[in-house]
């Protein structure tokens, strides 16, 4: 939908009629009062400078029009002119489930590949996070990704496909190499304790223990508690040492222990529960305590998407005043006072 967002700048447009109006030029034809000067010698000023003739531009008409085009277009771009796209997100009942994602270097550990192919920890919990995401039609979802930091990767949303697609684009050590599972947890939290209280579901999904939180993973997990939010932790990946890809695009390997006693107690806790994720099945058993929970029914929210396109008449009138300029400069080169 096209519209203005300042319309009511379109009355300067009669702004310069105003003016006229109220301060009209005086007539050549009126008397004038102001005292005359007789000089004998005219005629031969006149000729002396016969050749000169003194450019009169503000009396063309093409002049005045122009004038006339670029006041229309400052006005027009005064008025905001934009293109807004309207989105409506109805009621409807469903969960509030936020994911908490490791993408620490550690998720680009290659214990899920087969004879034919090299699969990482991260490539099975995108393939199999977003089968649950796109599963989820109904229910608010949203993406935290964590490492050193946690970040809040999507918002709480209905539009599971861009979840799963911002998911799809994450890659293993974004967010440091570390592991911050408090930091992740307390992130959740802030997000998911403003929703209605019944819903409120925290999946979070790592490989390792944490190394670089702020917050204590248990302390974090009692103010879960608090706040009404069962979490679901997944240990992600293999006991013992697992092949890991190297600089040089070989395979080395290495030993990265899931704290699993860590993730039961946060688990526990919360009045979730843990699972350990050594197949792409493992999460399917998530389904059914989710779907046990009390639903809640989302607020009515407009998006309003604004496109200016203020620039297009801003950007005309400003040449038009460039070629005016450039119109008067060469009129001058060409009758020079003087001589």
């Amino acid at each position: 939908m096209f519209q203005f967002e300042s319309p009511w700048f379109a009355l300067l447009l009669l702004l310069p009629l105003l003016v006229k109006l109220l301060f009209p030029c005086k007539k050549a034809t009126e008397e004038n009062n102001t005292p005359e000067l007789y000089f004998p010698a005219l005629k031969r000023l006149e000729s002396a400078f016969s050749h000169y003739q003194q450019p009169n531009t503000t009396s063309k008409p093409f002049f005045l029009l122009l004038l006339a085009l670029v006041w229309t277009l400052l006005i027009l771009a005064l008025m905001r002119p934009e293109k807004v796209d309207q989105y409506h997100q109805v009621k409807n009942m469903g969960y509030d489930l936020m994911l908490a994602v490791d993408v620490s270097g550690s998720m680009q550990a290659l214990d899920f590949s087969t004879s034919t192919k090299a699969i990482s920890r991260l490539d099975v919990t995108k393939e199999v996070v977003g089968h649950f995401v796109r599963g989820r039609q109904g229910d608010r979802v949203g993406l935290i990704t964590f490492g050193e930091n946690a970040y809040t990767l999507v918002p709480l949303t209905l539009d599971t496909r861009s979840v799963s697609k911002m998911l799809n684009d994450t890659v293993s050590g974004m967010a440091g190499n570390a592991t911050a599972i408090g930091d992740a947890i307390g992130l959740s939290v802030r997000t998911l304790r403003e929703r209605p209280e019944g819903s409120r579901v925290l999946i979070l999904l790592t490989d390792g223990a944490d190394n670089s939180s702020k917050i204590p993973p248990l302390e974090a997990a009692k103010l879960a508690k608090q706040y009404g939010i069962r979490i679901y932790t997944v240990g992600i990946g293999k006991n013992g040492p697992v092949p890991f890809p190297t600089k040089h695009g070989s395979f080395g390997f290495a030993e990265t222990p899931i704290d699993e006693d860590l993730l039961k107690q946060i688990a526990a806790i919360s009045d979730g529960q843990y699972f350990r994720a050594t197949d792409k099945l493992a999460l399917e058993s998530i389904y059914e305590k989710i779907n046990t929970l009390e639903k809640s029914e989302s607020d009515e929210i407009i998006f309003l998407i604004r496109e200016p396109f203020y620039a297009y008449p801003l950007g005309l009138a400003l040449a038009i005043l460039l070629l005016l300029t450039l119109i008067e400069l060469l009129s001058k080169r060409r009758h020079p006072c003087g001589t």
